[in-house]
């Protein structure tokens, strides 16, 4: 109750970030490849940016 308006710190909203990416991605593996490459690139990189900031 106490945390209902605490807000998500940078860290907590790449990880969201990162996790809806590479959903996308799998979704899109059965679908376009090359897109869902490029999605997966991108979870990567900010993958990187995530642990850089730890």
């Amino acid at each position: 109750m106490f945390g209902l308006f605490k807000k998500k710190s940078e860290k907590e909203m790449l990880m969201a970030e990162y996790k809806k990416l590479m959903e996308e991605s799998f979704r899109l593996s059965t679908i376009n490849r090359t897109e869902s490459d490029q999605k997966a690139a991108e979870a990567s990189a900010l993958l990187e940016k995530i642990d850089l900031m730890s």
